[in-house]
């Protein structure tokens, strides 16, 4: 089988040929938050190494938790995961 070279980002139909699957099983899947990548107006995006990365993977929560930590130091967290739990009326710990 040939090796065709892809670009870093990928568009929808792009991931579709990568992984031969349906465009509307890949779409679904991104929208539900399944499957790495950015909606950017009506267009999704995706990086190639995240979805080797995905696919890799024992689950889509491990690599959600090892994106998470690219954010670990932003100043804004500790104020965003506050103003979640105070939204949710839950603290952030077990009691």
């Amino acid at each position: 089988m040939d090796q065709v070279t892809l670009p870093e980002v990928l568009t929808l139909e792009e991931v579709s040929q990568y992984l031969r699957l349906p465009i509307e099983t890949l779409q679904r899947q991104a929208l539900q938050g399944k499957l790495p990548g950015r909606k950017i107006e009506n267009e999704c995006r995706f990086l190639k190494v995240a979805i080797d990365d995905w696919l890799r993977s024992q689950s889509s929560r491990s690599t959600l938790l090892q994106q998470a930590g690219a954010f670990a130091d932003d100043a804004l967290l500790t104020d965003l995961r506050t103003s979640i739990y105070q939204v949710r009326g839950r603290s952030e710990v077990d009691e």
